[in-house]
């Protein structure tokens, strides 16, 4: 486990975030290589499938000439929800080093442990709480800063109507 590759998801983490995204972020690693990238783009791209694991598994995937990622390590800033979870085990990643967890939709053991569930044929090795506070923060600076946006839209259309006469 190397605190490089958590900083680098956390870079990626930030790209999502300067396009009004949820802030995650995810690398994988292969021989001392990152050889995939991603990070949250499912309202950019209007999809629920461009979560940042998902996008990081196809660049690796890609880059390695196979869906197989047995001799992987993904490090992602906040816990993997079920999909993402899923295609984890699916793709074969032998370890995923988490930032935050997830207590509202984490699958890597918030909620339920996909990722070592005896019931599949492929587990899991999994480490959390890795750069757990920066991680949160980047996902906490987000989340302050959207609910100000929020409330000034709100105002700005209100202040709209009462000009308009419409109350």
């Amino acid at each position: 486990m190397d605190l490089r590759y958590m900083k680098e998801a956390l870079k990626e983490a930030k790209k999502a975030a300067k396009i009004g995204e949820v802030p995650i972020g995810c690398v994988i690693v292969y021989k001392d290589k990152i050889i995939g990238r991603g990070y949250n783009r499912r309202n950019t791209q209007k999809t629920t499938l461009a979560h940042a694991e998902i996008t990081a598994i196809q660049k690796a995937s890609k880059a390695m000439g196979d869906w197989r990622l047995e001799d992987c390590t993904l490090y992602v800033t906040l816990e993997p929800c079920q999909m993402c979870a899923g295609a984890i085990v699916q793709a074969r990643i032998k370890e995923v080093i988490v930032g935050a967890m997830n207590p509202k939709a984490g699958c890597a053991g918030s909620i339920l442990n996909i990722l070592q569930m005896e019931e599949f044929n492929h587990r899991v090795e999994l480490t959390t709480g890795i750069m757990e506070e920066e991680c949160k923060k980047v996902l906490q600076d987000f989340f302050v800063d959207l609910r100000i946006r929020n409330r000034k839209e709100k105002e700005e259309k209100r202040k709209e109507m009462e000009r308009e006469g419409v109350t």
